[in-house]
């Protein structure tokens, strides 16, 4: 039986920042492509400025967000990913006919 050493340091549980960077800009890849989906379906059934307000602000949001992952900046993206979704499924909710 071996006994641990108390200076060592303990195991990280989690995500490097590296694999978290990584994460972050595939979710927003994802994010990105779904939302150019939704976009040409909305358009497909009615033309509306603020259609393509809305998810054209999301899609440049997602941008935003890649970049900043890709700057080590992942908890901001985090933070400005999830508001940003919300603020466009609100927004297509409550805004577009």
């Amino acid at each position: 039986m071996s006994v641990s050493d108390p200076e060592s340091p303990a195991p990280r549980a989690g995500l490097t920042p590296r694999q978290a960077r990584r994460l972050r800009i595939a979710a927003a890849s994802v994010l990105l492509v779904s939302l150019a989906v939704v976009l040409a379906l909305r358009l497909a059934s009615r033309t509306s400025v603020l259609v393509v307000g809305v998810y054209g602000l999301a899609m440049i949001l997602c941008g935003v967000v890649i970049e900043l992952s890709r700057n080590g900046r992942t908890r901001l993206g985090t933070w400005l990913l999830t508001t940003g979704l919300l603020a466009a499924l609100a927004a297509d909710w409550l805004l577009l006919p």
